[in-house]
């Protein structure tokens, strides 16, 4: 009972000061897009398809592969729900790269949507081949092709060879990178300890800042959610610590890597790693993100905000009632 009281009067006395850093529930925004791909999406909303062929072409001249692969996953998540602007785009320009590439990604989107995976997945493989040979140079189609042979059931073998095509285009992008990491996890056609050395080779060969650097921590999130065997915590805690030095080479608020702190406070939480997950809350700012939290509700942000008040509270109940600096000069209480 005492135990209880004090833990009680630790997050009254706390919890409010902790939101000290924290932006208003309302400011809070789930898979905000950046400064060039919101005009596009809002030229599209109105059928307009110029703007978001122009700000693929961009990226594919200027070999932006981690913008691309963001924006064409976007802007095909949008064609799905507002299929209009887009068919205007493949009528005009059916060759289109760019377009291309969107059709690729829409069409793997909806095929792992279908009860029908495997054989709707099939059928797209000519998407993906389309995609891949309009610009030899960009690796976002095999990205989405080994998202495909996940979806298929794809042998080793096969994976083998779309990632030797993937890496040849670029060693260090990051969405081939996770994609790789997914189909070897143990939730697939892996195990925990393959997903985690491939994940572990991956960071240590990474360039300063990249992405890449937080595939430990995604290998810690495919064992904490799906948890069988028995990895040692130093592991899952080092692949915290890596997340975290990444994290803090970037700008606070700053969107660019706001997915992977988003993944980083999940497993912090999951860690019970309170203080260490609140710091990355004051990091994320307003920029929540659907992944990891829509793999536990349907409200990825009503999930967000309800983890961030959690970890407010944990952090409150273990910190003393009262710090030093409130102690008299003679030490007492």
């Amino acid at each position: 009972m005492l135990r209880a009281f004090i833990r009680t009067a630790r997050m009254l006395r706390h919890t409010p000061r902790l939101a000290a850093g924290l932006p208003p529930d309302d400011e809070v925004l789930l898979d905000v897009p950046d400064e060039r791909l919101a005009p596009a999406l809002v030229a599209a909303g109105r059928g307009d398809y110029g703007p978001a062929s122009k700000v693929l072409a961009t990226t594919r001249e200027a070999a932006e592969w981690e913008n691309r692969d963001r924006y064409a996953t976007r802007l095909a998540a949008f064609a799905r729900s507002r299929p209009e602007w887009f068919d205007d785009w493949l009528g005009s320009s059916p060759h289109d790269p760019d377009a291309l590439l969107v059709k690729a990604e829409l069409a793997v989107v909806r095929g792992w949507e279908s009860p029908a995976r495997a054989e709707l997945l099939r059928e797209s493989g000519p998407l993906l081949t389309a995609a891949a040979e309009a610009d030899p140079r960009d690796p976002v189609p095999w990205r989405i092709a080994l998202d495909h042979a996940r979806g298929t059931h794809a042998p080793h073998t096969v994976f083998e060879q779309l990632w030797e095509e993937a890496v040849r285009r670029s060693s260090y992008h990051y969405g081939c990178h996770a994609s790789a990491l997914q189909y070897l996890s143990a939730a697939w056609y892996g195990s925990h300890r393959e997903c985690f050395d491939f994940a572990e080779r991956a960071a240590a060969d990474a360039l300063p800042g990249s992405l890449i650097q937080v595939l430990p921590a995604r290998a810690a999130f495919a064992y904490l959610t799906s948890p069988s065997g028995n990895l040692p915590r130093e592991r899952l805690d080092a692949a915290a610590d890596l997340a975290i030095a990444l994290s803090y080479e970037y700008a606070a608020g700053d969107p660019w890597p706001a997915e992977v702190r988003n993944l980083l406070t999940y497993v912090l939480v999951r860690l019970e790693r309170w203080d260490d997950a609140l710091e990355q809350l004051r990091l994320i700012g307003p920029y929540a993100t659907s992944f990891p939290w829509d793999r536990m509700a349907d409200d990825p942000l009503g999930q967000f905000l309800e983890l961030r008040d959690g970890v407010r509270i944990e952090v409150a109940s273990m910190t003393p009632l009262r710090t030093p600096r409130e102690r008299d000069p003679s030490g007492e209480h």
